[in-house]
């Protein structure tokens, strides 16, 4: 009886161990194909935005087409206003309405309340988001841009192009410096400097 005690053992600690096993493989699998599917969600999102932006400018007569598009439009829970393009990161980001539960630095590039949207002259739109390694790390390679650097916004059917004229550190208190020539329309982008107390402060100015 006792040899049979002694035998079960090892089968149980085999069992524990692959039940820990297809446990941790399970939560890989469903992070991988949660994460496919968000990024998917937000492709589509930003094909659909250049697609609203096209209807916008095309004439009336196309009424069938205006009418799909706002089919698309009220079905999906993911809509952009504006995309951020910064090449030199290889960084192509939607960014929603301020007033959207997603425009927040723990899902996306956050736009600061009481920025300024960039058709505004002389005004100044302010980005954030998370550095580190996380998926919504959107400002993970921020650090690698210089001066003269190009970053666009596509917003309202209009291309804004901007080159970076500024960057400084500032310590990490809660609140932002801005330092900006106020004559200028002005694009700030602001993320975490890696395993430091600071944070970077990038300001691009619009070029005319």
């Amino acid at each position: 009886m006792q040899e049979k005690k002694e035998k079960s053992k090892p089968n149980i600690l085999i069992i524990v161990g692959f039940l820990f096993l297809f446990s941790g493989l399970s939560v890989i699998v469903y992070n991988y194909i949660s994460n496919k599917l968000i990024i998917n969600k937000e492709k589509d999102a930003i094909e659909r935005y250049y697609i609203d932006d096209k209807e916008a400018v095309i004439d009336n007569g196309s009424t069938n087409d205006f009418k799909d598009n706002n089919e698309v439009k009220s079905n999906s829970k993911l809509e952009y206003i504006a995309i951020l393009k910064i090449p030199k990161i290889d960084l192509v980001r939607g960014l929603v309405d301020l007033k959207s539960h997603l425009n927040s630095i723990n899902y996306n590039v956050e736009i600061i309340d009481g920025s300024d949207m960039p058709d505004k002259e002389k005004g100044n739109m302010i980005l954030v988001a998370h550095s580190g390694n996380s998926r919504i790390s959107y400002f993970r390679n921020l650090d690698k841009l210089k001066r003269n650097d190009k970053v666009t916004l596509d917003y309202n059917g209009i291309t804004y192009n901007y080159k970076v004229v500024n960057i400084y550190d500032i310590e990490k208190t809660g609140s932002v410096n801005i330092v900006k020539n106020n004559d200028t329309t002005t694009l700030t982008l602001v993320t975490c400097r890696h395993n430091t107390n600071k944070q970077i402060i990038i300001i691009c100015e619009l070029e005319k």
